[in-house]
């Protein structure tokens, strides 16, 4: 067994579902979810079932980013494809607030650079971490106790931003869904109402077998965010 093989069955022993059965259960429950907020606004259990995405999806970067070999093209595709999406959110609705993607892209950076610190012993990446991660903190937990509109505002805000970097940092299956429990439940006081509902991702989380999956499915996972919200998105500008 190789070296990696080795690292994977230390940090999940036991598990039945793999990244790609996660990540496949994490888009239907965020397509329902959008359904719900773009064409059934009023339906909260459209709603409950999609906050069953995020978690998952913030629990597979961390992954990502353990397993990554090709680190800047890794945060280049989420990049590039959380732009696009936020020009043609804008353009439609004319909101600033920040899509998942971009939201991930901060904490895909913030745990690289970790991981060069890490590497390198610099104390001036450390610094660079801690300044980050502060300036994240001040924008989304600070600034809107006294400037409620301000325009920089990013999906899931500080917590959902440092969540795939405290389970990246954690070691073991528990500890990591340790992690996730502190966070959604820190989500669900931010964002009161149904947020409190991804705690139900802990489930197939703690059935995480640590496995890719066979299927070559990284693009598809890519492709299809901004493809179904467009497609939702003509739906609704025809109903209305």
């Amino acid at each position: 067994m190789n070296k990696q093989g080795e690292t994977k069955n230390k940090r999940y022993p036991i598990g039945i579902l793999n990244a790609n059965v996660l990540k496949i259960i994490a888009l239907v429950a965020m397509t329902i979810d959008h359904i719900g907020a773009i064409i059934f606004p009023g339906e909260e259990a459209l709603r409950i079932i999609g906050r069953l995405a995020f978690p998952i999806f913030a629990y597979m970067i961390a992954e990502g980013c353990f397993y990554s070999k090709h680190k800047s093209r890794y945060i280049t595709e989420v990049l590039v494809i959380g732009l696009l999406c936020q020009i043609v959110y804008y353009i439609t609705s004319k909101d600033m607030h920040l899509n998942i993607l971009l939201t991930f892209s901060v904490s895909i950076s913030i745990i690289f650079l970790i991981q060069k610190a890490q590497k390198t012993k610099n104390p001036a990446l450390w610094a660079a971490v801690g300044a980050i991660i502060a300036a994240v903190f001040i924008l989304h937990m600070i600034i809107p106790l006294y400037y409620r509109h301000f325009p920089v505002d990013f999906d899931y805000g500080f917590f959902g931003i440092m969540l795939p970097v405290g389970v990246y940092l954690m070691p073991g299956r528990i500890l990591k869904l340790a992690i996730m429990t502190a966070g959604l439940i820190a989500l669900g006081i931010v964002f009161p109402g149904v947020q409190m509902w991804g705690l139900l991702a802990l489930i197939p989380l703690a059935l995480y077998s640590g496995k890719k999956g066979k299927l070559p499915m990284k693009h598809f996972f890519y492709v299809y965010y901004p493809v179904h919200m467009a497609v939702l998105w003509t739906i609704a500008g025809m109903i209305k």
